[in-house]
């Protein structure tokens, strides 16, 4: 089974924006820490997205996958740079890591594909 990031993104990009309605001070909090942590800082923002997808992957966790795969591409990562983050995130995180990072270079290739 081969997984679509772009409509996995999008149907969690929905629900999300009813939490925001459900929920609106607990969203407006996650959303300025999100802000705060993926600022310009000691990292640039791509170094931060390279971070989040890394744990993405080693906490098995699709959206992740996706949100920062889709930010990456938009960041300029290359091919080359997402496999090694995929690499490393293998070795902290073991087999069950190795499936979901061959799945964050499966997202990342759909993203880029719509970016080119």
């Amino acid at each position: 089974m081969s997984k679509n990031y772009r409509a996995l993104t999008q149907d969690i990009s929905a629900y999300m924006r009813e939490l925001r309605t459900l929920q609106p001070e607990a969203m407006k909090g996650f959303s300025a820490l999100a802000q705060a942590a993926g600022a310009d800082g000691s990292l640039d923002k791509k170094s931060k997205e390279f971070i989040a997808l890394a744990i993405g992957i080693t906490q098995h966790c699709d959206g992740c996958i996706g949100f920062h795969a889709k930010a990456l591409a938009g960041l300029g990562a290359s091919r080359q740079e997402i496999a090694e983050v995929a690499a490393m995130s293998v070795y902290m995180g073991g087999g069950p890591a190795l499936m979901y990072a061959a799945d964050a270079l499966r997202a990342f290739d759909q993203f880029s594909e719509h970016a080119a």
